[in-house]
């Protein structure tokens, strides 16, 4: 095994603390008063480019021509100190794995980096791949897998991949990696499941990992 992956929402803190409700919300207000979508129109339709394109971003980018960026910038625009601290319980988690470990995520980079800051875990992953990275292709878009394959210099079955979305295994899995499910009871074709990030500690233990 040469590198964890690990998403980041959803799956390095609890959903729970709905930090991405919070984002949603923000993705529903930027539809109105940016594009001027009808209320009643808006949630259906970020649902259904979400189910379509991976992110409600893809679907916007390709039917209303938005401006990424700015997009990025207004939906991950939360007052994330509210919600998240620092987590020395899973410092030292991260600590016990002796891989190297990265991050591939649907947001932003800027997101990504502010999240971990803000939970105190930033230095214990030595890349971010981020929407930007993947030209705006999301996860579970095979191509962009492949990409951070080849940036990386591996092959899948050289990785595991830690993720809170079952769809967003299923490109890995196919691509080799070890597939590991956070936050579901259960799932098909998934080679580790667990309630929560804390347990990777068996996931380690039982793939000879644990330190």
């Amino acid at each position: 095994m040469k590198y964890m992956i690990f998403d980041l929402d959803n799956t390095l803190y609890p959903k729970e603390i709905g930090l991405f409700k919070l984002v949603d919300q923000r993705i529903n207000g930027y539809m109105r008063a940016k594009l001027g979508i009808d209320h009643d129109l808006v949630e259906n339709l970020r649902l259904k480019y979400m189910d379509r394109y991976g992110t409600t971003l893809g679907g916007l980018i390709i039917h209303h021509k938005v401006d990424p960026d700015e997009y990025l910038h207004y939906v991950h625009d939360i007052d994330l100190e509210s919600l998240l601290s620092t987590n020395f319980e899973l410092c030292k988690l991260l600590e016990r794995i002796a891989v190297d470990k990265v991050i591939f995520t649907n947001g932003s980079f800027n997101h990504a980096i502010r999240v971990l800051k803000t939970m105190g875990i930033a230095n214990y992953f030595s890349r971010i791949f981020d929407i930007k990275f993947m030209g705006y292709l999301a996860k579970p878009n095979l191509w962009s897998y492949k990409k951070v394959l080849d940036v990386l210099g591996v092959e899948g079955g050289e990785c595991l991949i830690v993720e809170d979305l079952a769809r967003n295994l299923l490109p890995a899995k196919k691509l080799g990696m070890t597939t590991v499910l956070v936050g579901e009871e259960e799932s098909a074709g998934v080679d580790f499941i667990i309630e929560d990030i804390f347990g990777m500690d068996r996931v380690l233990a039982e793939i000879g990992l644990n330190h």
